[in-house]
């Protein structure tokens, strides 16, 4: 399969060796000193860039009619932009803020606690992402997809970094060193706590999953979801 790599930091330099290594082949390494030139050869494409590249990305991408699998954050006030673009060119696209399959479970784990703990007035409900120093979104665009977890399984409206409202769930965001990820989610009472947490402990996991998604993308047309790719119902 050939591969189109949007975006060549140490993400994108991660994924290359992965793909390389389950046979691929990669037409494209685009920063932002090249152009778009061999995208319209590739399979599928694989954009992690950052914020402000993102949009310019997937929508060449959707132009050349190549599928994108999309794991750069912080560029979400154009999605449903993306999202109409794929569907008039007949793209194929997943965007996920997270692409390794063990976060992906997590995703479910914390859709299910917090429809047990929905009614359990007496916990509040708190998030901490600790990153690496170098990113530049806060918080993390999976610290976000937990919160929207918790959003739509209970009667929390909204997510905030500041201190908290009533109905709001803080989210502490901290950079620290070359932490690669860790991201937890608890609920607090006058009496105990409950917690889960996912740590990552190398970029590797993302970059695989990333490969996973682009592979089973290829070929295919519509938007979808890392449910989809790990056949979670």
């Amino acid at each position: 399969m050939k591969i189109a790599l949007l975006g060549y930091g140490k993400m994108g330099q991660v994924i290359e060796r992965i793909a390389l290594e389950r046979g691929h082949e990669i037409v494209l390494k685009k920063d932002e000193f090249n152009t778009y030139d061999g995208l319209a050869t590739a399979d599928v494409a694989i954009d992690f860039s950052v914020p402000m590249a993102a949009v310019d990305n997937i929508s060449s991408c959707f132009h050349a009619n190549v599928p994108v699998v999309s794991g750069t954050t912080g560029w979400l006030e154009h999605y449903d932009e993306m999202i109409a673009l794929c569907a008039a060119k007949n793209g194929g696209f997943i965007s996920s803020s997270n692409f390794s399959l063990g976060v992906n479970i997590f995703f479910e784990l914390n859709d299910y606690l917090a429809k047990m703990m929905a009614n359990l007035d007496s916990y509040n409900v708190t998030m901490e992402e600790i990153h690496h120093i170098h990113k530049l979104d806060a918080p993390s665009g999976t610290a976000i997809s937990l919160a929207k977890g918790v959003i739509e399984n209970s009667n929390y409206t909204n997510w905030t970094l500041e201190e908290a409202k009533e109905n709001e769930i803080h989210i502490e965001a901290v950079r620290l060193d070359e932490v690669p990820g860790t991201h937890t989610v608890n609920y607090n009472s006058n009496v105990d706590s409950i917690e889960i947490k996912h740590t990552a402990h190398t970029r590797e996991g993302f970059a695989f999953g990333a490969v996973v998604a682009a592979e089973w993308l290829a070929g295919k047309q519509g938007v979808f979801s890392m449910k989809d790719v790990l056949n979670i119902k």
